[in-house]
């Protein structure tokens, strides 16, 4: 009876053996990568971290600032009449995100790649750049450590973490070498993967993209020159080109272009059209002042409607009462050819630095130009990017004609305006410069509630209040309070 047994065991056994003899190497996805490299992990972040950027700016900031708002809002909030949520969503992408970056720096360092290093160090810098203007301080020196157990971060000063990312773009800067490739490739916003003729001109682009970026946080901190030598910095960037070179051609523009293969597609690439543009007008100020002065990014952007016998572009009011409803397809809204637009994808582009470079110079700071001719290649820089032709003239005619006679407010209140139209689809940096300027100036909707203030910031996600509370307490303390009305360190 036991031979009876055992002998059919034996068997079973010697079968499963045999049925193993090789199972490891049959179920391997030659097309998988058997190791974690930067290059892996690059593209991938690229893709995610823009779609997240480009979500809010359609979401968020243009209701906000302006540039469309809801067919109808009967419930009294929105954004339109300056009500500001909890914002979670942005927070818990860009942590998880933050993690990647941190990875991709790690597993550089370890395999002594200094151009991926470099690269991690300007995503990681404006990544938190986003993060600290829309809500303040937020976690910083703490942060994506939870594999060192720690899961409750400190909360950072903002003046603190600007003075870390500006001198983390410093060292990106001197870590990027145009002499060499990017060794696991990867790289999809400036395909810096391989070298031509002896030289990277990827990288000199993310070189260049690095320095713009100081740019902009340096003017935005501008104002609190004295606790960050926000001048000095400005300073010998602008003296010193070769080495700390900025944007000076529309090709060297930070704008992943979506290559519409899966699954890289524009996030609004399958938006049906009653969520792309049916529930969405652009305003009267928006549309209405590029009416005015025959502006051809409108073909772009925008649809036309019927007004009697003829086709035009036409807004709604912003911040309206809540009793008003706008009738389906009665107004312009988004063009369905922005759905399938590769360049949809911007991070920084050449038309802000020209209108930084503008403001500076109306400052007093050495450019290399002035105001009005800085004024103008940002206008023609905005019109080349979004492939519109711009007629003969544009720039001299009313409405647009810079005025070198007028106060040096009036000439900003010009720079800013058209940078304005230059950050469309720009994550949230209309609204940091207008938080920043005062400009530009937004009419206040009939039906916006007296006590509801232009907001300074984001508030705080709620979760935080059970997964960090003493963090978050004490941030909320420092800062003064966790409401929209809060201004943050530099609008101080």
């Amino acid at each position: 009876m036991f031979k009876k047994i055992y002998i059919p065991i034996l068997l079973l056994a010697g079968l499963l053996m045999s049925c193993n003899d090789g199972f490891e190497e049959l179920n391997t996805d030659p097309n998988r990568p058997k190791e974690i490299t930067p290059g892996v992990m690059l593209g991938q972040l690229q893709y995610k971290i823009i779609n997240s950027t480009v979500n809010a700016s359609r979401n968020f900031t243009h209701e906000l600032m302006q540039v469309d708002a809801p067919r109808a809002s009967a419930g009294g909030g929105g954004l339109h009449r300056y009500l500001v949520n909890p914002g979670a969503g942005v927070w818990t992408n860009f942590y998880t995100y933050l993690s990647d970056i941190q990875d991709i720096y790690v597993i550089a360092d370890k395999l002594n790649e200094n151009n991926y290093k470099a690269i991690s160090l300007i995503y990681k810098s404006w990544s938190y750049s986003i993060l600290t203007d829309l809500y303040g301080d937020v976690p910083y020196s703490q942060a994506t450590k939870a594999l060192e157990g720690n899961f409750k971060p400190t909360f950072d000063k903002q003046k603190d973490i600007y003075i870390q990312i500006l001198k983390d773009l410093q060292t990106a800067n001197s870590l990027l070498d145009d002499t060499k490739a990017l060794t696991y490739g990867g790289d999809m916003l400036y395909s810096a993967n391989a070298l031509s003729g002896g030289k990277n001109p990827g990288i000199l682009k993310w070189k260049k993209f690095c320095n713009s970026l100081r740019l902009r946080l340096l003017m935005r901190v501008l104002k609190r020159d004295g606790e960050v030598n926000a001048k000095e910095q400005i300073t010998s960037i602008l003296a010193d080109p070769a080495a700390n070179p900025v944007f000076t051609a529309n090709s060297d523009e930070a704008i992943f272009r979506y290559p519409g293969t899966f699954p890289f597609f524009n996030p609004f690439y399958n938006a049906r059209q009653v969520d792309w543009r049916d529930g969405n007008y652009f305003t009267k100020f928006f549309i209405g002042k590029m009416n005015q002065i025959n502006d051809p990014r409108r073909a772009v952007w925008a649809t036309q409607v019927k007004s009697g016998t003829e086709n035009v572009y036409q807004g709604i009011e912003s911040g309206y009462p809540t009793t008003l409803e706008y009738p389906v397809g009665s107004n312009s809204s988004y063009s369905d050819g922005l759905k399938t637009l590769p360049q949809l994808g911007v991070m920084m582009t050449l038309a802000e630095v020209e209108f930084i470079k503008a403001e500076l110079a109306l400052k007093g700071f050495t450019t290399g130009s002035t105001p009005e001719k800085h004024y103008e290649s940002g206008i023609s820089a905005s019109m080349i990017q979004w492939g519109a032709s711009m007629p003969s003239g544009f720039t001299k005619q009313p409405g647009v004609l810079y005025d070198a006679n007028a106060s040096a407010d009036n000439q900003l209140e010009q720079i800013m305006l058209q940078k304005y139209y230059a950050y469309f689809f720009v994550d949230y940096q209309s609204w940091f410069e207008k938080r920043r300027t005062g400009y530009p100036v937004l009419p206040r909707g009939a039906g916006i509630p007296a006590e509801n203030k232009f907001p300074s910031r984001v508030p705080y996600p709620t979760y935080l209040q059970s997964l960090n509370p003493e963090a978050l307490k004490t941030a909320v303390t420092s800062m003064g309070g966790d409401n929209s009305d809060i201004k943050v360190w530099w609008d101080q």
